[in-house]
């Protein structure tokens, strides 16, 4: 959306999508698992909060690099925006140090000390996570590229038979 309909258009998709995953979020908190809400405090909050500040880091980061090479747009905006997503939400809802937003939600097995994705120094569990997570993002980013400027290509070739 950001490289066909700019900056403002994408500000407000991101917005909408912030509106209807706090909605999601709030629903889940609403539906008891075995071991309680399927969505605590700390995931609707973590996963609200990264989602709002990566998507808008990659809008602007998108338009700031849009007039460049065409790969480099997409790639590094989407490259920031993965970067902070995974840091805020694993952050947010795992670390040990912000127990203090959901006391009742123990999350002391996500601190655990294990070999980082399970061969590397010494972390915590949720850092491996953050991680795995972070290396899947940067992996379906390169795998996106190619497909992203093929559809972009169709998607402005087709709207400028319009204008």
């Amino acid at each position: 959306m950001n490289r066909i309909h700019g900056p403002v258009i994408a500000r407000k998709i991101v917005f909408a999508g912030f509106v209807v995953g706090v909605i999601c979020s709030f629903i889940g908190t609403q539906i008891m698992g075995e071991f309680g809400p399927l969505v605590t405090l700390r995931i609707a909050i973590g996963s609200g909060l990264a989602f709002l500040v990566a998507q808008l880091l990659d809008v602007a980061a998108f338009d700031a690099l849009r007039s460049g090479k065409w790969w480099r747009a997409p790639l590094v905006s989407t490259l920031l925006g993965a970067s902070v997503d995974s840091a805020i939400f694993f952050t947010i809802a795992f670390s040990g140090a912000l127990s203090f937003i959901e006391p009742a939600n123990d999350v002391s097995w996500a601190g655990e000390i294990l070999p980082l994705l399970g061969f590397g120094p010494a972390a915590p569990l949720w850092v491996s996570l953050a991680v795995a997570d972070w290396g899947v993002k940067l992996s379906l980013a390169l795998l996106a590229l190619i497909p992203f400027r093929i559809i972009v290509g169709r998607v402005t070739k087709n709207t400028q038979h319009f204008v």
